[in-house]
């Protein structure tokens, strides 16, 4: 099989994460309302869905049209880089339990979790996001989309984070 190939798996492999997610949020967002929750911060939700569909879309043109090669002393320790941000991302879903989800929705009462990754940061989740979006497309040498999404995520991220500290206690 040739690297675009074995890229093009890793992205489905990442497509499917992120329908995994998806699962989990809808199941913890009917949870949340069922206890009273209130969600804020709308406005940004879809095009934060557009930004992460264009991530993953983006890749795979960037890397079947264009044909970057694939480097090797980039493209392995990007995609470690990769597994790690996975795997931060998912010890953020599991440290949050039921209070984790793709929307801003807070649950009156409930205080901060600051366990696991939220013992030291207060937004763990977003370094996931970000290691990820460089280092995605950088797996097969797609500078192009590595820059485009930072850059848009970079703002996104800003009007995330606002929305966040303004809903949390």
């Amino acid at each position: 099989m040739t690297g675009e190939v074995w890229y093009t798996i890793l992205i489905a492999v990442i497509a499917g994460e992120r329908l995994a997610e998806v699962a989990v949020s809808h199941r913890n967002a009917r949870w949340a309302f069922a206890q009273g929750a209130v969600e804020v911060g709308q406005g940004h939700r879809l095009p934060m869905v557009a930004l992460h569909i264009a991530l993953l879309g983006g890749c795979l043109v960037e890397v079947w049209v264009f044909r970057p090669p694939f480097l090797p002393w980039l493209g392995w320790p990007m995609l470690a880089v990769v597994i790690a941000a996975q795997a931060l991302r998912w010890w953020c879903i599991v440290t949050l339990g039921r209070q984790w989800n793709i929307r801003v929705i807070v649950v009156p009462g409930l205080p901060l979790v600051r366990r696991g990754p939220y013992r030291w940061l207060r937004h763990p989740n977003y370094v996931a996001v970000i290691l990820e979006g460089i280092a995605l497309p950088l797996v097969h040498s797609a500078w192009v989309v590595a820059l485009l999404f930072s850059a848009a995520n970079a703002w996104l991220l800003t009007v995330r984070i606002r929305c966040e500290e303004k809903a949390l206690p």
